[in-house]
C-alpha cells in the first residue's frame, strides 16, 4: 500500500499535470513543482515529508488565477500574490486530507505555503532559498530578455536578501549568461555611502 506521503505527492502531480501552459514540451506547474522539490532536496537532504510536501504544491493549480485577471499595478501585482497564497494552501490542505494527513502536519505544509514563519523557521528558509534558486537557473534569462536593467537589478537584491548564505552560495555557482552575470553583479554591488559625493 502507497503511504499518505506518496498518495499526496502523486495527486499533487496530478492536478499540476493539467496545466495548459507548456514549459519545455512539459505542463508548466508540474515541471516546476519537480524542479522546486529537487532543489530542497540538493539544499537539505534530509528535508522532512512536510518540507517536500511543501514544495511539491507551492504552486499547485496556480493557472486557475491569472495574473491578468488584476490590475497591472503594483497593488494588482501584490494582491494577485496574496490571494494565490491562501488558493495554494488551501488546494493543499484538501489534497492532504483526502491523503490521509493528520491536521498537524496539514497546518505546518500550509504555513510553509503562506511563509508565515518565514524566515524564523528552517524548513521556510529552506523552501525559500529553493524557490529564488529555481527562479535564477531556469526563469531569469527569460525574464531578463523581456525586462529593462533597473527592474531586473531591484527584483535580484529582493531575491537576494531572502536568501541564506548557504542559498547565495549556490546561485553564485549557477552557470549564466554575459546580461545575467552582468545583471546579477551589479545587483550585488553595495549601496553607496549616503551623503558621500561620488567620485568625478
Amino acid at each position: 500500500m502507497p503511504s499518505s506521503f506518496d498518495v499526496a505527492i502523486a495527486r499533487f502531480d496530478e492536478a499540476n499535470a493539467r496545466d495548459p501552459n507548456l514549459d519545455q514540451g512539459q505542463p508548466r506547474e508540474w515541471l516546476y513543482a519537480r524542479r522546486l522539490t529537487d532543489w530542497v532536496k540538493r539544499l537539505k537532504p534530509d528535508a522532512s515529508e512536510t518540507l517536500l510536501l511543501a514544495a511539491r504544491c507551492q504552486h499547485v493549480r496556480r493557472w486557475e488565477i491569472p495574473r491578468e485577471t488584476y490590475p497591472a499595478t503594483r497593488a494588482g501585482y501584490l494582491k494577485w500574490r496574496a490571494d494565490l497564497k491562501v488558493f495554494h494552501s488551501r488546494i493543499a490542505g484538501e489534497i492532504l486530507q483526502q491523503s490521509g494527513f493528520d491536521p498537524d502536519t496539514i497546518r505546518q505544509v500550509q504555513e510553509l505555503n503562506l511563509k508565515k514563519n518565514f524566515p524564523s523557521d528552517p524548513n521556510a528558509s529552506v523552501l525559500e532559498d529553493a524557490l529564488c534558486l529555481v527562479f535564477l537557473q531556469f526563469q531569469f534569462a527569460d525574464l531578463a530578455a523581456r525586462s529593462d536593467d533597473d527592474k531586473m537589478i531591484n527584483a535580484l537584491r529582493k531575491s537576494w536578501l531572502k536568501m541564506s548564505p548557504a542559498g547565495r552560495s549556490h546561485a553564485l555557482q549557477l552557470p549564466y549568461g554575459p546580461r545575467e552575470q552582468s545583471l546579477l553583479a551589479r545587483a550585488l554591488e553595495p549601496a553607496p555611502s549616503p551623503g558621500r559625493a561620488s567620485t568625478p
